[in-house]
């Protein structure tokens, strides 16, 4: 899950290995914390309880989860979940069936994925209805390739990034999904990082680059965020129908809720509801425009045959 969570001076998009500084630990201690997360490496499929894992580096399970997160930021936990989070994209990736991507990463069934994605992604339903009561959300627009986008974010990452017919528009529209928040609008040079992640997003739609990993803070009822983490997934290059979209969220019924939780999504790109298409192959419909669906989905095989 194309997603970034952040602890002291670690960052993680859940696509490659943890990156970290080892802090507040000598260089054996250090040494010891990455043996065992390469022991974690090469068994994330398997449990591996605390208890387990301290037996394996000698040490008492308390002070194995402290020294594990001043090495590498994170708790073994974490660490597991993240490695099973990279092996599914992985096997996905590779053209393994949904169910088999998730057996063979550890997890024991869909909805388990969902319990091992970063805390700051998505809302409780009470915080959702709340309307982003006070909080502050900075926003910034830009012109590009596919027309006017607005970025907003959270200091837990975007919540919301729309194309509209203008910029006012769309400052509008973020007022109305966000109505008891305070908007302040971020000139460039006062938001170094709100501007980075613009315009990493500004490469990816003119197909320069890849689409980026950004932190993201999603708001939506359980449903919602269970299909949007779904398709944070779906590797690039690769499209899926409403039908497999509802049951690779175990609601194989729910074919309808699924298409109008892609057509509620807040944040175009970056949870690609744009991979989602027709039973019969057709682009179906897409909340910023047809046209831009085609697009992407143009953009994104012509990145994946080169």
């Amino acid at each position: 899950m194309p997603i970034w969570f952040t602890h002291g001076n670690i960052k993680n998009d859940m696509t490659g290995r943890l990156k970290s500084t080892p802090r507040i630990a000598d260089g054996r201690t250090t040494r010891l914390i990455q043996a065992l997360a390469g022991y974690i490496e090469r068994n994330a499929a398997e449990s591996l309880p605390l208890a387990h894992l301290a037996k394996q580096a000698h040490l008492s399970s308390a002070h194995l989860q402290r020294t594990f997160k001043a090495v590498l930021g994170v708790s073994p936990k974490m660490y597991q979940d993240a490695v099973r989070l990279r092996h599914l994209k992985g096997g996905l990736k590779s053209g393994k069936s949904v169910l088999d991507a998730i057996t063979d990463a550890g997890f024991e069934s869909t909805s388990r994925i969902y319990s091992h994605a970063p805390r700051n992604l998505g809302m409780t339903p009470s915080a959702y209805r709340r309307g982003g009561a006070g909080e502050s959300i900075a926003y910034a627009g830009r012109d590009t390739a596919m027309g006017p986008l607005l970025m907003a974010a959270t200091d837990r990452g975007v919540c919301f990034a729309q194309f509209g017919e203008n910029q006012e528009s769309l400052i509008v529209q973020l007022q109305r999904e966000f109505p008891n928040a305070s908007h302040i609008p971020s000139r460039m040079v006062d938001s170094s990082e709100l501007d980075a992640w613009i315009q990493a997003f500004e490469a990816h739609i003119a197909g320069d680059a890849p689409r980026p990993e950004l932190p993201l803070d999603l708001r939506g009822t359980a449903f919602q965020i269970r299909v949007w983490r779904f398709l944070l997934l779906v590797p690039e290059g690769s499209l899926v129908s409403y039908t497999e979209l509802a049951a690779g969220v175990n609601s194989p019924r729910a074919v309808r809720a699924a298409a109008s939780a892609c057509a509620a999504n807040r944040v175009a790109v970056l949870v690609p509801c744009h991979r989602v298409l027709r039973g019969d192959g057709g682009l179906g419909g897409y909340r910023w425009g047809i046209d831009r669906k085609r697009v992407l989905i143009d953009q994104e095989r012509a990145r994946n045959v080169q």
